[in-house]
């Protein structure tokens, strides 16, 4: 009786969760932040890439055509031969733009995309850096959107939100689905009830003199979470870390059920080790999967049941609402998923609850204290999905 008690409370507890998420994100959107018109800095767009990701060009395509006045696009890669670099030096020619440049970066730490980074501002010719993950897919107001907090001289980084876009399978919308129907929500519950400074690859924009205040990308280096420990640090020094209104967009394509699961697992570790106090918190979160346990508890009594009905019909009206707000149409078109995506990152979690290892990037790691990277093993190419087709798939 205690543990069906306890389970029905998490139960409810959760349905009251999901209600302030949504109220969160209709809070966020209710006013579109301004922009000032005075205000267009040049920018250094810096795009660390490794491996080719879905409709790449497509994505670096969306970046050159930016209503702004001056900027640069440097894109950097560890190795010559990657397999982005016909792509980018496709674009190069295309464009025939010398403010378009592809920057071969000498490996610095455990962390090969701060490595890129590290070497890509050291090339920059401008203050505001603007850093983004190479599956990113933008809109032509983008870049004046995320560079108009700088602005205000207290705000010391700036980052937003993402959702998930051209899910060409099952595994694709499943992701797509925790990105706009749940983790987009938590995030601004973090941000308003945690006071949270963490901050999402999506898009970090900051000035080099705030990136050199606290040590530059050397200092982060080994860490896996690199923009959480951006956005931590820059907090630290008492600078506003800034979350914007504009959303981009994560270009998903068609991926297996192993991609997604190393990938969510990797994500749930590094919390775990990052912000440890916060993970138990996540089950809270998870309301079909405690509906499901309570109706299993009460030995699937009428009530029971009911439980299960109505998280699932809640999370269903929550997703709907925040599709509205996000204009998440993957999301809107995929929630029959829905249960199914939440019941996977249940058992992720889980998972993530345990070990130290995790695969990033067709190699194995150990993480340490703090979120920190020591290399385990490289994985052999017949151990990935698809041979080497699968593995530059995996270089996300």
């Amino acid at each position: 009786m205690i543990l069906l008690a306890l389970l029905l409370a998490l139960t409810f507890i959760s349905w009251i969760y999901w209600i302030f998420a949504c109220w969160c994100v209709r809070v966020f959107f209710r006013n579109p932040q301004a922009v000032d018109p005075d205000f267009y800095p040049p920018v250094s767009i810096l795009k660390p890439v490794k491996g080719l990701d879905p409709q790449a060009y497509e994505n670096f395509l969306t970046f050159v055509r930016q209503n702004y006045p001056e900027f640069e696009i440097l894109f950097g890669v560890l190795d010559a031969d990657d397999p982005a670099v016909p792509v980018i030096e496709r674009f190069q020619r295309e464009f025939s733009e010398p403010n378009i440049r592809l920057i071969i970066a000498d490996p610095l730490g455990t962390n090969p995309k701060v490595s890129i980074l590290h070497h890509l501002v050291k090339q920059a010719r401008y203050e505001v850096l603007a850093i983004s993950d190479s599956d990113m897919r933008v809109t032509p107001d983008y870049l004046s959107r995320v560079v108009a907090p700088l602005a205000n001289p207290k705000t010391g980084l700036v980052t937003c939100l993402y959702k998930g876009g051209e899910a060409l399978n099952l595994t694709a919308r499943l992701e797509a689905l925790y990105i706009g129907g749940a983790f987009l929500p938590s995030i601004l519950v973090g941000r308003r009830y945690l006071a949270g400074r963490f901050a999402l690859g999506a898009t970090l924009v900051l000035r080099r003199s705030d990136l050199i205040a606290v040590g530059g990308f050397g200092a982060i280096a080994d860490y896996l979470a690199d923009d959480y420990e951006l956005g931590a640090r820059i907090g630290a020094q008492g600078r506003r870390v800034h979350l914007s209104d504009c959303i981009a967009t994560t270009i998903l394509g068609a991926e297996s059920l192993r991609e997604f699961w190393d990938r969510q697992l990797r994500w749930a570790k590094c919390i775990r080790v990052s912000r440890w106090q916060e993970y138990p918190g996540l089950l809270i979160t998870f309301s079909t999967p405690l509906a499901m346990a309570t109706a299993t508890a009460s030995r699937f009594a009428p009530w029971g049941l009911a439980t299960v009905v109505t998280s699932i019909t809640l999370r269903w009206g929550v997703a709907w609402l925040v599709s509205g707000h996000t204009d998440d149409r993957v999301l809107r078109r995929s929630l029959l998923w829905l249960p199914l995506s939440d019941l996977l990152i249940f058992f992720i979690w889980c998972a993530g609850g345990v070990g130290r290892r995790v695969v990033w990037r067709g190699q194995r790691f150990e993480l340490a204290s703090g979120g920190r990277l020591r290399i385990a093993e490289p994985i052999p190419l017949e151990e990935v999905t698809g041979g080497r087709e699968g593995f530059e798939r995996t270089m996300r």
